[in-house]
C-alpha cells in the first residue's frame, strides 16, 4: 500500500504541487476576500452578530471552491461531487426549514432594528426587555425578572411594539367623580397635582377633561407626557396622590353598586 502511494507521488508529484499551491494560494486569498467583505459591512454599519455570521459563510464557500479547484488539478471527477454538495445542501435546506426562516427573520431584525438591547417590546407573545439579539432567537427580560427566548420568526412575523423607541410616553389615565361632587373642583385638584410634578412635560400640554358620563361616575381623562424613563413612576404616583387628595377634598370616587329588592310573595 505503502509502494502504491510512492508510485503515485513519483508520477504525479507536478499534479500534487499545483494541487497544494491552488489550496494554500486560495485558501490565503479566501480569507483576504473574507476579511475584506467584513470590513464591508462594518462600514455599512451592520451589527457584529451578522457581520461574523455571513463572513463565515462566506469563507466557507471560498474554502469549498478553494478545495474543489485543488481536487481537480489532482484528476478527481468533481463533477458529482459538486452534485452530491448541492443535493446535501437541499436535504439540509429542506429538514432546517424553520430554522432558516428564524436565521432571515433574525437577518431582517438586525438590519432594519425595530429594536436594540435595552429596550421595553411586546413582540411573539411576549413584553420584556430585550437583552440579546441572535440569528436564530431574541432573548428578553420579563419585569418580573424571568428569561424568554423567542423564535426569530415568530417576532419578525408579527406586530412589533417598542415602548422605548420614543424619548417620550403619554400617560393614559382615567379618574372617576360622583354625580354630586363639585365637577369645577374636581378638575381644579387633577390639574393642580399634574401641574405640580416636575416630571411632567409643560409640552406637549397636559390634556384633562371629562371624557363619559358614565352609568355612576362622570369620568375624567388625564393625559400628561412625560419621559420614557417615568412612565410608570408617574402612573402610580398619581393614582396615589388623586385618592388621597380627593379623600382630602370630599371628592368621591364612585364604585359599580346594585341596589337588589326582594319581593315577598
Amino acid at each position: 500500500m505503502a509502494q502504491v502511494a510512492i508510485n503515485w507521488v513519483q508520477q504525479n508529484y507536478l499534479s500534487l504541487i499545483m494541487a497544494l499551491l491552488i489550496f494554500f494560494i486560495g485558501k490565503w486569498i479566501a480569507n483576504l476576500l473574507t476579511k475584506g467583505f467584513a470590513k464591508l459591512l462594518s462600514k455599512a454599519k451592520v451589527e457584529d452578530i451578522l457581520i461574523n455570521f455571513l463572513s463565515g459563510i462566506v469563507k466557507t464557500l471560498l474554502l469549498i471552491f478553494v478545495a474543489v479547484a485543488a481536487l481537480s488539478e489532482l484528476g478527481v471527477q468533481t463533477t458529482s461531487l459538486v452534485a452530491l454538495i448541492g443535493a446535501a445542501g437541499i436535504a439540509v435546506g429542506l429538514a432546517l426549514k424553520d430554522s432558516l426562516q428564524n436565521f432571515a427573520s433574525g437577518v431582517m431584525l438586525i438590519i432594519f432594528r425595530p429594536f436594540k438591547a435595552g429596550d421595553f417590546v411586546e413582540a411573539g407573545g411576549a413584553s420584556g426587555t430585550v437583552e440579546r439579539i441572535a440569528i436564530f432567537s431574541t432573548t428578553m427580560r420579563t419585569p418580573d425578572n424571568k428569561e424568554i427566548i423567542i423564535p426569530n420568526g415568530n417576532i419578525y412575523g408579527e406586530k412589533i411594539v417598542n415602548f422605548s423607541a420614543r424619548a417620550t410616553r403619554r400617560v393614559d389615565m382615567v379618574f372617576g367623580i360622583g354625580y354630586d361632587d363639585d365637577l369645577k373642583k374636581a378638575k381644579t385638584v387633577l390639574t393642580d397635582l399634574i401641574n405640580s410634578d416636575e416630571r411632567i412635560l409643560k409640552d406637549p400640554a397636559p390634556v384633562i377633561a371629562v371624557s363619559e358620563l358614565g352609568d355612576s361616575s362622570v369620568n375624567f381623562i388625564v393625559r400628561p407626557w412625560v419621559n420614557s424613563s417615568d412612565y410608570w413612576a408617574v402612573y402610580w404616583d398619581t393614582h396615589e396622590r388623586v385618592k388621597l387628595k380627593f379623600d382630602e377634598e370630599g371628592i368621591s370616587i364612585p364604585y359599580p353598586q346594585m341596589d337588589v329588592h326582594l319581593d315577598k310573595v
